[in-house]
């Protein structure tokens, strides 16, 4: 294991050769056990990290960003004859300081899709977890606020806004009024950010014209999934959580296996 993420994020660009961008460097590192973290937003300091390093260690940064949110060790980009460029003469706005930076001017800073209905355990106030990744600190969502789309598998039946009451209450209403049986997946879209801490937070909002076009567009490619479209979106930076199922479900499975593994006991020795 690593003595620190700088450490361990070189150990994965040097095992790759190739830039990678780095959600998948912050998943290398711990499905690997690089590094082992606490925090619940390891992409977003993975990415803080490396810009840190390229902005205030100048040349001597063994990092360079290669793309945006893409970076690989400097001295491969130099083997393969690519031309780089020093920190100190690229425009600072090219250069996010932190992961928040990068997000300044995004609506939507989390999102889930086609997340099963019922890996959750719906009342009134649910808690709905998501991962950045497998192995990073779940995150409670059910407090988040935005813009929702409800699944008959991948059918969508019905898209909403949740701001005056949080996407978790506002979901739980759809279980129990007239859509109740008519969808089993869903999809969010999220405008409240996510803390190291796992917290969600409201950030002040900084949005140019060109920022709302292109988030609204990722957002109808997310959600429709056109086949004509084969990347994302420009300049979408939101970062996506897998679901994971609530911490109750997981007691009721283990309770029902122990029963069953009890049952064909005592069957064998009937």
């Amino acid at each position: 294991m690593e003595k620190s993420w700088k450490e361990a994020i070189k150990r994965v660009l040097a095992e790759s050769e190739n830039p990678l961008h780095y959600t998948e460097i912050s998943e290398q590192i711990l499905s690997r056990g690089y590094y082992e973290t606490d925090g619940a937003t390891p992409a977003a300091t993975v990415n803080a990290q490396l810009a840190s390093s390229i902005k205030h260690e100048g040349d001597s940064s063994p990092f360079v960003r290669v793309a945006k949110g893409t970076f690989a060790l400097k001295k491969f980009v130099l083997i393969a004859g690519q031309e780089t460029t020093s920190p100190s003469k690229q425009n600072p706005s090219d250069i996010p300081t932190s992961f928040e930076d990068e997000l300044s001017e995004s609506i939507i800073h989390s999102f889930g899709m086609y997340w099963q209905r019922d890996l959750v355990v719906w009342r009134s106030d649910p808690k709905m977890y998501g991962k950045q990744q497998a192995l990073s600190k779940p995150v409670d969502f059910g407090k988040q606020k935005g813009i929702y789309i409800l699944y008959d598998h991948h059918t969508v039946v019905y898209v909403g806004r949740s701001i005056d009451r949080p996407l978790g209450k506002r979901l739980f209403e759809h279980t129990i009024d007239r859509l109740g049986s008519r969808w089993n997946r869903f999809s969010w879209f999220g405008l409240l950010d996510v803390t190291q801490e796992g917290n969600l937070r409201e950030t002040p909002p900084n949005t140019s014209l060109a920022s709302l076009v292109s988030t609204l567009e990722a957002l109808l490619i997310e959600a429709l999934e056109p086949p004509q479209n084969r990347k994302r979106g420009d300049d979408f930076s939101a970062i996506e959580y897998i679901q994971d199922i609530d911490p109750e479900l997981k007691e009721k499975e283990i309770q029902n296996t122990l029963r069953t593994i009890e049952q064909k006991m005592r069957g064998v020795s009937a």
